[in-house]
């Protein structure tokens, strides 16, 4: 795996998260919205915290759809797992929810199963380092 595949992985796994708590904390400011009323779900959509939300929320969908053409899901899956921890971060101490010992179980027992999951076989292929003959065969 190259460095730039890791930033990769650790942007879907931050953006997700982040842009949830993003789309909380603006529609937490926006109130209740009715698709009833599509006015209200329109400016919902305008507010500074929840537009922030989106773009992030793309972004960890392009970032998402980028690793998994050179990863299997597999692979790629636990690294947005591992965002159910972040999200459970960012509530408790950004966001100052309480959060019950139960979840705080459920999370633990759920990034425990992903890891059982990483240590399975993968497909995916990993890199081996380019040889000088590698090299000289492209530069002729």
């Amino acid at each position: 795996m190259t460095f730039r595949r890791y930033l990769v992985l650790a942007f879907v796994t931050v953006s997700a998260p982040l842009g949830d708590t993003l789309l909380d904390i603006g529609m937490k400011k926006v109130g209740p919205v009715s698709l009833a009323h599509l006015t209200t779900l329109f400016h919902a959509v305008s507010t500074p915290w929840v537009a922030s939300g989106i773009v992030l929320l793309i972004g960890f969908f392009a970032s998402y759809l980028t690793a998994l053409s050179w990863a299997d899901l597999t692979f790629v899956l636990p690294a947005t797992s591992f965002g159910n921890v972040i999200v459970a971060l960012l509530a408790r101490f950004w966001r100052h929810e309480q959060i019950s010992l139960s979840r705080w179980m459920g999370i633990l027992l759920i990034t425990a199963a992903v890891g059982f999951v990483t240590r399975g076989p993968s497909y995916t292929e990993h890199e081996k380092p380019a040889t000088a003959l590698d090299i000289e065969k492209v530069c002729q």
